[in-house]
């Protein structure tokens, strides 16, 4: 019996060891979660050294529901405030959780692009309420070329108010040979267009991120020359829709993988959907929904999915990323994982 319980102590001892290093391993990463809001925007961005900006706060109502996912994500990462909150544009589903979030987690710093630019009875309400809330804490207006404050990351602002950058970021700045095919797109007078566009930084890890950004102003970024460079994880812009992801920035953006941030019916829009999906060297994009309205042929393995209902639990995904490029995704449904090298 005894020698029994003394093999039971050590195989304990020898898993909280396995378990302490990687929680070790995993603290000098940079993670990132890709949170369902359920086709809107919740990414939270937690540092080496425990700092935390969180792009977009998701929807508003459903009983507090994104707001509790965010909280949760939180806590799973094992902090207990967001020191930044950057608000890509004045939409419901990226503004609209803000009150909320407000009320459950301590925020340090609200970012945005200045005031709401659509003309629109919901964006002026969203932003006045945004506001009130912004308000009560530190708020940062930003613009292209600027960058968040942040320990162990860069964090480069792109596009903002419907500008850009106005010269290539460091190794950018080559020509672009889509651009003499792909007709400009229309001009978007909506609050899309006045998407903050942010490039995060670790080591030789690049993640980008533009909001909502339209068309027309994805062209801006890269034609006639790219001013951003390859990336290695892309968010697919406004959640896969065939308004952006202009095959003219993808292609040139050259990303290693690409993560979805749609909802059930929302995003993932079939033509928009190939252009990533076919992108050069792009190695897999990841969903965080099942996209209902879609077929099977333009909805990727169930195994790189999140959520595969309408009536889901809303699990994330998760991407801890290391100084030298390699980054591993995690499917939090399934737990299927998968490591990606330079």
């Amino acid at each position: 019996m005894r020698c029994f319980l003394r093999s039971l102590f050590l195989q304990a001892l020898a898993c909280a060891l396995f378990s302490t290093a990687a929680l070790s391993s995993e603290s000098k990463s940079l993670r990132i979660f890709f949170i369902d809001v359920e086709g809107g925007q919740a990414t939270l961005v937690v540092t080496p050294s425990g700092q935390t900006i969180l792009i977009d706060t998701g929807w508003p109502g459903f009983d507090g529901r994104d707001a509790g996912r965010i909280v949760s994500a939180a806590k799973t990462a094992g902090v207990g405030g967001i020191d930044y909150v950057l608000i890509t544009h004045f939409h419901r589903d990226h503004v609209g959780g803000v009150a909320q979030l407000a009320g459950q987690i301590k925020v340090g710093t609200f970012i945005d692009h200045g005031p709401n630019m659509e003309d629109a009875d919901d964006p002026r309400q969203d932003f006045a309420a945004y506001e009130k809330v912004a308000a009560r804490s530190k708020r940062l207006v930003v613009k292209p070329g600027d960058q968040i404050p942040m320990k162990d990351i860069s964090v480069q602002i792109l596009t903002a108010a419907g500008e850009h950058l106005s010269a290539p970021l460091p190794g950018a700045g080559q020509a672009n040979s889509l651009c003499a095919s792909e007709p400009d797109a229309a001009v978007d007078k909506t609050e899309n267009a006045r998407s903050i566009g942010a490039l995060i930084t670790f080591g030789k890890f690049r993640f980008l991120d533009l909001g909502d950004l339209t068309k027309r102003k994805e062209r801006e970024l890269v034609c006639p020359n790219n001013l951003i460079g390859p990336v290695d994880l892309y968010l697919t812009t406004h959640h896969g829709l065939n308004q952006s992801n202009a095959k003219v920035i993808v292609d040139a953006i050259h990303p290693r993988v690409s993560i979805m941030n749609n909802g059930a019916h929302k995003g993932g829009s079939p033509d928009a959907w190939e252009t990533i999906h076919n992108s050069p060297g792009l190695r897999d994009l990841w969903q965080l929904h099942y996209a209902l309205d879609s077929d099977k042929a333009h909805n990727v393995s169930e195994m790189f999915i999140a959520n595969l209902d309408e009536n889901c639990e809303g699990k994330y995904i998760k991407v801890a990323a290391e100084p030298n490029g390699t980054f591993t995704v995690w499917n939090s449904r399934n737990n299927h994982k998968k490591t990606y090298s330079k």
